[in-house]
């Protein structure tokens, strides 16, 4: 939703607003910074979460300073970024960097259905490993007492998205200097055992591409 909260002021035309854009970025990313201001004072915590459908979820422990300063419902930003690669110009100033981001302004929905939560706590799971949660052992009802899961609307969320090379100034065309895009990826590299379960086989979800 565009609010004059989600309305960049500069470069207006990298932004959007439609789930097409912003839902697939959610998607990749695999951790957000949830900001928010606690008596005065700016905070922001880098944290897992997962989306279904119009809503992005966290947990944490209940005696958790973040989680209880926002569960009541105070308003947060919540953001994320994709590095897809570094923009190098000619000049240091048309320097820049394609990617692309999300921000989120929300309050917190403390999730109490304990179907939800469940379902909730296997989606970021299984966000940052796919199909992990059905190869663990049955959560606990202590495990579940004792943690927090957070819900967030995305209904005034937008994206903010760069592509292409440098913009270089015409007088600068000239110059002998490379200029391009330096592509950067994630990628996932071959898992490491812990030590004394060397013997245990390693299931195909994690030996396949991501």
């Amino acid at each position: 939703m565009q609010t004059t909260r989600t309305t960049p002021s500069r470069l207006a035309k990298r932004a959007h607003y439609d789930a097409e854009t912003i839902h697939p970025i959610l998607d990749e990313a695999l951790f957000c910074t949830v900001s928010y201001v606690l008596d005065g004072q700016p905070m922001a915590i880098p944290t897992a979460f997962a989306r279904k459908g119009d809503k992005l979820y966290i947990h944490g422990s209940v005696g958790s300073h973040f989680i209880r300063s926002i569960e009541q419902g105070n308003p947060v930003c919540i953001s994320v970024m994709l590095a897809d690669g570094l923009v190098l110009a000619k000049s240091a100033f048309h320097h820049s960097v394609n990617y692309r981001s999300v921000v989120i302004f929300a309050s917190a929905e403390k999730v109490t259905d304990e179907a939800e939560r469940m379902e909730a706590l296997a989606l970021i799971t299984d966000h940052l490993i796919p199909n992990r949660w059905d190869d663990l052992r049955p959560t606990t009802d202590s495990e579940m007492r004792k943690t927090t899961v957070l819900a967030f609307s995305l209904a005034e969320s937008s994206a903010k998205v760069r592509t292409g090379g440098p913009g270089d100034d015409p007088e600068d065309e000239h110059l002998p200097t490379w200029a391009g895009v330096i592509p950067l990826q994630t990628v996932r590299l071959t898992p490491i055992p812990k030590e004394g379960d060397k013997d245990v086989p390693l299931p195909a979800y994690l030996s396949g591409p991501k």
